[in-house]
């Protein structure tokens, strides 16, 4: 994927439930600098796209020290360390992302153990078999994580597989999946919708991906996601699960769209500027106008890369 060379590839998760992905340097000095108040304590950086069990982390309590962690891996310990400058933090953070020879200079690293992992029983081959399918779809689809894998994976096998019996068969074909998209060396279908979903946002167009689980909790639910967007939005764009699932199965891709008077005209006029916005990225869409209906973004070969 093409990607800004100003930004680190990275996802930057904080304790109040913010994502930051693919930022500046700067962005990440200054969600380092941030870290303290109340419900804010610490956050936890991954590279793009997402390795098991690495990751490199800090806390920091008003007053106190900077308590920085990094794990190279599902080894049973950490690095840890104290730090008293944020921007030290902050320039190693970064030097990691970019994963630089002598990323941690001026740190040193104590290792704490973890204790041996607790021995897990191998589910029966059926299950073992049945889970690795809903993996498989949930990394075609491409939006999940690693952690929200395991976690819906265990529960659509309900009672039959723990996240403990799922964690390995998820972290096998996810690298599996990693290593795949390291081939795709140019933009893929998925790069190009993201792209186009971008450009709408900034022109005032709300655009979600993967967003919620059906057309109808999608369109009851846009509506909180226009509001909440500072500087108000024109309109809508969304396409839900049930749409990603089809078009990781080949069958194209169905958009929803609307503006915000939900007036015909001005939802045909949103549906043209969504329509305008794939082509300019290099994607076909059949749509005849008619805001009743949704645009189809087909042919499409969905390739979507894992973040994590």
């Amino acid at each position: 994927m093409e990607i800004d060379e100003g930004l680190l590839a990275i996802k930057v998760e904080t304790e109040n439930c913010q994502t930051h992905t693919r930022i500046s340097a700067a962005r990440l000095r200054e969600l380092v600098h941030r870290i303290g108040g109340a419900g804010d304590h610490f956050l936890i950086v991954q590279r793009i796209p997402d390795r098991p069990a690495v990751f490199i982390q800090v806390a920091h309590e008003p007053g106190g020290v900077y308590e920085f962690q990094h794990r190279t891996g599902p080894v049973p310990y950490m690095w840890v360390t104290q730090v008293t400058d944020p921007d030290l933090v902050a320039d190693v953070m970064a030097r990691w992302a970019r994963q630089e020879d002598g990323w941690d200079t001026g740190i040193i690293w104590q290792r704490d153990e973890l204790g041996a992992p607790q021995e897990v029983p191998a589910p029966g081959p059926e299950v073992a078999a049945e889970a690795e399918g809903q993996v498989r779809e949930m990394l075609a689809d491409g939006y999940l994580g690693i952690e929200e894998i395991i976690r819906e994976t265990a529960y659509l096998l309900e009672d039959r597989l723990s996240a403990a019996q799922a964690r390995p068969i998820v972290e096998r074909l996810w690298l599996a999946r990693v290593e795949e998209q390291e081939s795709w060396t140019e933009p893929t279908d998925p790069d190009r919708l993201e792209r186009a979903f971008a450009a709408l946002e900034r022109a005032g167009i709300v655009a979600r991906e993967n967003f919620t689980c059906c057309r109808t909790c999608g369109m009851g639910e846009i509506g909180a996601e226009m509001a909440d967007r500072e500087g108000g939005a024109r309109g809508f764009v969304f396409f839900h699960h049930q749409c990603t699932r089809s078009a990781a199965e080949g069958h194209g891709l169905s958009v929803y769209y609307g503006d915000f008077d939900n007036t015909p005209q001005g939802k045909a006029a949103v549906g043209r500027e969504i329509v305008a916005a794939l082509d300019s990225v290099g994607l076909s869409t059949q749509w005849d106008g008619d805001p009743s209906k949704a645009i189809t973004v087909t042919p499409l070969n969905w390739r979507k890369r894992l973040v994590g």
